[in-house]
């Protein structure tokens, strides 16, 4: 579950979004299979956001500004899925359910 919410303290710090859940990953990643597993769940599902949020700034400051028409209204799009998808992952942790993570590109193996 911590590997989860660990994500959250991007709200405190862009960095956290992927800084968090790798932290929490490496330290208890031996402890148990459990908790190596949703570290890598949501390790990378929060690097597909990082990802994804880094291509609209690039394509934002590529068109000079003009794809923050588009940028913008995604950016809220995918915080607002992000944050659920993040709360319910932690939640099904809790219960000792495995979760996978929709869109997520699986580059932790």
């Amino acid at each position: 579950m911590l590997c989860h919410l660990a994500a959250l303290s991007a709200f405190f710090s862009g960095i956290g979004l992927v800084l968090g859940p790798l932290i929490v990953w490496l330290i208890k990643r031996d402890e148990m299979p459990f908790v190596n597993d949703q570290g890598k769940e949501a390790l990378n599902f929060n690097i597909t956001v990082f990802i994804v949020s880094a291509a609209l700034w690039i394509i934002s400051i590529v068109t000079l500004g003009l794809g923050l028409l588009i940028a913008v209204p995604l950016w809220i799009v995918i915080a607002l899925i992000w944050l659920i998808v993040t709360i319910v992952a932690a939640i099904k942790a809790n219960d000792g359910e495995y979760y996978r993570y929709p869109f997520a590109l699986r580059l932790i193996k």
